[in-house]
């Protein structure tokens, strides 16, 4: 199956644009929660969005794979660390934490590694 990550990442940011205008308060919430786990403190924003790719992945969220495999490479990620993120979660989950690394995560890395070279 092939994906187009781009399309996804518009599609879901646009949705929680869209959602605020009617649920801003539901949205209002989520994104400082959001905010607040994303402040870098003892771990930096680079470290938060590769733990965020593992998770992701071991969760098999296919809009979290594209949305965070983006702010990895945003944060200053490299596409072998983002990879080696993902292998985390395949030894915590296995085969279909492997497929969704192999293809999905793999699109994400070929179509966005080239926005932040």
């Amino acid at each position: 199956m092939k994906y187009n990550v781009r399309e996804m990442l518009n599609s879901f940011v646009g949705g929680l644009e869209g959602l605020s205008t009617t649920n801003p308060e539901h949205v209002g919430a989520f994104m400082g929660l959001l905010g607040a786990a994303y402040e870098p403190k003892a771990l930096d924003l680079k470290t938060k969005e590769l733990m965020s790719v593992g998770i992701a992945c071991f969760s098999r969220c296919e809009y979290c794979i594209v949305y965070h495999s983006y702010k990895a490479f945003e944060a200053g990620a490299t596409k072998e660390e983002i990879l080696e993120a993902a292998m985390i979660s395949v030894a915590f989950g296995g085969g279909p934490s492997m497929a969704y690394s192999v293809t999905l995560l793999k699109e994400c890395i070929e179509e966005f590694e080239g926005d932040f070279k």
